[in-house]
């Protein structure tokens, strides 16, 4: 008999229902496990094993297993949760778990070297949402969210640092460089939306955001992303318009709809200074219409699914309406990446994609410098650990503004929702420098670790989405998708320790990567991270100067000699070739 076949614990299902309905209500506390014992054979599997719980800890619904996003998942169903679990424990230090669409399929011997843990998920052909859920209806994938199905997301902290550079770089076209005494209207307040409100105060403004869902408003302000709760819209833009008088930052959260909260700023004559939103207007499943609530919504969805779309889109497209009167009137607007545009597109919407992406408009001078969402995640459980990487971050790039900003703002506005974490834009040749320093300070005891590694998908090189990340590249490259596959197999190259390949085609036929990279204090930890931190935000920098930009070029040319990245000799700036060159 093979090894692979002594495996038994090899969870080879196809399809098996969930268990029965107490079993969520039981393990509705699922926490990450804290400290240094080590329930699997190796820290790399334990510290996989910890994110995989940490994103049970911070999920929107653990009893579903929905993390964030309305349907973005941890596992198929609670007996893959629960087989991916005892396959961790059990995982050898030279065998692969294979992971498809939140169930484990297989374990292979491979060796040291290679990957923990590869999955693919929400990939199919001729996508559609109806397609998706038929699908998921029959057992047979789930939606991978960004974050969600690889075990990466560290709560709503996750993109706060993306917001809050999107809105400095709002201020600085729009706003004269400040946000003082300025009023930012938006929505949604879930595992995403829910950093809008203190980004927006940690810039020294006001935001006024509305939600459909009371007890997610609630969970926010007790975490620490929001201030108060209005008791109507009047009461809300009356508060907004006080603070901003008063030059004072406040969060202000409602319940509403967006629309209804867009709709009456604009009847009665309420002008913010910019208007976006994040609303899971991804999935018309999960946005909730005007004139429903939340419970109603629920009931709706489960009796007709069908005419819910229906209904979800108009309404999309009467919220979508009534930010293009904002932007009409001059008042800077953008879709803040949850697709509202394309639904409404694909609804017959023809103003559709009037108001800008925020990617393209904002932040992608970023990602030309490899930067974007970095994230390390100390596993120890110990905020010790996470005090000492970021006097470490502040340490190594005391000369880069950006970061130092934002970990000063961090520590002292972010709260820790489970595992320490901190997010940090950090750049090409910047991940590496500081993830072999975090080895070293494990190495030395120091800190606790083990840390993960891991990025969001709105990173340099990990996703094309031609409405979202991708969106008005110079060389029309938007719907090219070679370049979050030469990402995967980079990082598998690279020896990663966690890889996934996921879509999310009916956000905006997106493909994208997900990445963990450990650092445990071992000289092999050492030689993996040096090799997977570089690649990972190495090949966006080549994706973006590829498609024309003179910065990327420049980073390419110059930091890349010395991160290992080499350019073809007859790659030269601004060289173009047609199907007729030659040579």
């Amino acid at each position: 008999m093979t090894r692979a076949a002594e495996n038994k614990y090899v969870h080879m299902a196809t399809s098996f229902p969930d268990p029965p309905a107490q079993a969520p209500e039981v393990l509705r506390g699922i926490k990450a496990q804290r400290g240094d014992v080590l329930r699997c054979k190796g820290p790399k599997q334990e510290t996989i094993l910890r994110m995989l719980e940490n994103n049970m800890e911070v999920a929107e619904h653990p009893e579903r297993l929905v993390v964030y996003g309305g349907i973005g998942k941890a596992a198929r169903n609670w007996e893959s949760y629960h087989a991916i679990v005892e396959a961790l424990k059990q995982l050898e230090n030279d065998e692969t778990l294979v992971v498809q669409s939140g169930m484990p399929v297989a374990v292979f011997q491979t060796h040291e070297l290679a990957p923990r843990v590869v999955m693919a998920t929400t990939n199919f052909v001729r996508p559609s949402w109806q397609r998706f859920y038929q699908l998921e209806d029959q057992n047979l994938t789930i939606f991978a969210q960004y974050t969600a199905a690889p075990w990466e997301y560290i709560g709503t902290q996750g993109v706060i640092q993306g917001t809050f550079e999107t809105l400095r770089s709002v201020a600085a076209v729009h706003l004269d460089g400040s946000w003082e005494g300025k009023i930012l209207l938006c929505a949604g307040m879930g595992g995403m939306g829910g950093n809008q409100p203190r980004a927006m105060t940690m810039l020294g403004g006001v935001a006024v955001c509305a939600d459909v869902d009371e007890r997610i408003i609630n969970n926010r302000i007790r975490i620490g992303y929001c201030d108060v709760l209005a008791e109507s819209i009047p009461e809300a833009l009356a508060m907004a318009r006080k603070a901003a008088d008063e030059g004072k930052p406040l969060g202000i959260a409602v319940v509403a709809n967006a629309t209804e909260l867009f709709e009456y700023a604009l009847e009665h004559d309420f002008r913010p200074d910019v208007v976006t939103e994040m609303t899971p207007a991804h999935d018309p499943v999960a946005y909730v219409p005007v004139g429903c609530s939340v419970a109603e919504a629920e009931e709706f969805r489960k009796r007709d699914r069908d005419a819910y779309f229906e209904l979800s889109r108009d309404a999309m497209v009467r919220q979508l309406k009534a930010m293009n009167r904002f932007y009409d009137l001059g008042v800077p607007t953008f879709e803040y990446g949850n697709q509202i545009r394309r639904q409404c597109e694909e609804h017959g919407f023809a103003d559709a994609m009037k108001i800008p992406g925020f990617v393209a408009a904002y932040l992608r001078p970023l990602f030309l410098e490899g930067r974007g969402p970095f994230r390390w995640t100390c596993t120890s459980g110990d905020p010790a650990d996470l005090a000492r990487l970021d006097d470490l971050a502040v340490e190594l790039f005391a000369d880069d503004e950006l970061v130092t900003r934002w970990i000063g703002l961090a520590r002292r506005h972010v709260p820790i929702e489970a595992l320490p974490a901190r997010v940090c834009y950090l750049g090409f040749g910047q991940r590496k420098k500081f993830g072999l320093a975090v080895n070293e300070l494990i190495k030395s005891g120091e800190i606790a670790g083990p840390v993960a590694f891991s990025r969001d998908n709105l990173d340099s090189g990990s996703i094309i989405n031609p409405t979202f990340e991708t969106e008005n590249m110079p060389d029309g490259s938007d719907v090219i998708s070679d370049w979050p596959y030469l990402n995967g197999l980079l990082n598998a190259s690279a020896m990663c320790d966690l890889i996934a390949i996921q879509a999310n085609y009916a956000m905006g036929d997106s493909v994208h990567t997900g990445v963990t990279m450990i650092a445990d204090g071992t000289d092999i930890a050492a030689f993996r991270l040096k090799a997977a931190l570089t690649v990972d935000s190495g090949i966006g920098v080549v994706r973006h100067a590829q498609s024309g930009y003179d910065r990327a070029r420049e980073v390419a040319t110059t930091v890349g000699p010395g991160e290992g990245l080499s350019i073809p000799l007859w790659w030269t700036p601004k060289a173009t070739f047609g199907p007729d060159d030659e040579g």
